[in-house]
């Protein structure tokens, strides 16, 4: 541990003079990422600092319970070394915790697609709910939420609908969303009153950046059709929706949220890109990261993560056996509680990890 906190240290004082550095600040994306570096090993050095405050302060304790005289003050001064010990021990875990190399990902910004599963319209009618409960959270975070595409149904769902969300670590956040969402509640077309079981799955995919991935354009298919949907007239008078299937792969993406047909392709390489990145970090990660299968899960879309009962007004998170009786909160946005939950048992299974 010590050769670490030496590392943490070094690199502190190599961020503190980037800070102040006029070309770093000049570049915002690079200003943002020394910034979320140097918060990071803040705590870390916080944490480290009242570490050796303990152990001077045990030093003392100790030695004056050794070598007092007095019965009733050697007494006072071991029950102060008892709980010295016992705050040094917690501060020595959080730190051991703190330490757990980050997923270099987090700090991107992500794409997120939710799609309604089983369920019909009241599951498409979910997605619309978690969608708006995602964009609440990002309000609350100053993120920028932006619709890619969207296909919705007549009476206010999404069979689908993709978006970026830009800002501050997000995928840091919001990769534990990844997964089955399932909801049980009576769906307003129900005249006889009683709870149905729907499913919604979530994928969130970092954004790759350009020089990540080499996509060959003669490994693109590119077509050009003209809108659907609600739009106005222009939507339907111009082929501006685009479709790009990345031939090897067979994927394909669709963006006609936009009127030009330049930011529709703009959207669906972006789109596009991500999901390519995803399929290579899967397959790395399939016979080495253990963490992807730890209690937080693997993030995979056919895993059900999280249940939604609105009877009872609960949420229940299988993966940490997390449940709070507040879903009115919750999908008004307020998910800080089992995120946070998420973060901390993740950080718990890699240190875990780390050792074996």
């Amino acid at each position: 541990m010590t050769d670490k906190i030496t590392a943490c240290q070094s690199r502190f004082k190599e961020l503190e003079i980037l800070m102040a550095d006029p070309d770093i600040l000049k570049d915002q994306k690079r200003y943002r990422e020394v910034l979320q570096e140097h918060a990071q090993l803040s705590g870390i050095m916080e944490i480290w600092g009242k570490m050796r405050a303990f152990e001077e302060e045990l030093a003392g304790a100790e030695s004056l319970a050794g070598n007092e005289t007095d019965a009733a003050l050697r007494e006072l001064a071991r029950d102060e070394a008892r709980q010295l010990k016992k705050a040094l021990e917690e501060k020595e875990a959080q730190l051991k915790t703190l330490l757990v190399p980050r997923d270099p990902r987090d700090g991107k910004n992500i794409i997120m697609e939710i799609r309604a599963g089983t369920g019909g319209e009241e599951a498409a009618l979910f997605a619309s709910d978690l969608f708006r409960m995602y964009s609440r959270y990002a309000e609350g975070r100053r993120w920028k939420v932006e619709i890619l595409s969207v296909n919705e149904t007549e009476i206010g769902g999404f069979k689908e609908i993709v978006f970026s969300v830009e800002g501050a670590a997000v995928y840091g956040d919001m990769k534990y969303e990844a997964g089955v969402h399932r909801v049980q509640r009576v769906p307003a077309t129900e005249a006889g009153g009683r709870t149905h079981t729907s499913a919604v799955t979530v994928a969130v995919l970092p954004e790759a950046e350009e020089n990540e991935l080499d996509i060959r354009t003669e490994d693109l298919r590119i077509d050009t059709y003209r809108s659907s949907g609600a739009g106005g007239q222009h939507v339907n008078k111009t082929d501006s929706a685009v479709r790009i299937t990345h031939i090897p792969t067979g994927l394909v993406v669709a963006c006609q949220d936009e009127r030009s047909q330049h930011k529709n392709r703009a959207r669906a390489m972006s789109v596009l890109r991500s999901r390519l990145l995803e399929m290579e970090e899967e397959k790395k990660s399939a016979a080495e990261t253990r963490a992807r299968r730890s209690m937080v899960g693997s993030g995979d879309r056919s895993e059900r993560i999280r249940t939604y009962n609105f009877p009872q007004n609960r949420l229940t998170d299988h993966r940490i056996n997390l449940t709070l009786y507040r879903l009115d909160a919750v999908m008004e946005g307020d998910i800080g509680e089992v995120v946070g939950a998420l973060k901390i048992t993740d950080r718990e299974e890699r240190f875990k990890a780390e050792e074996t």
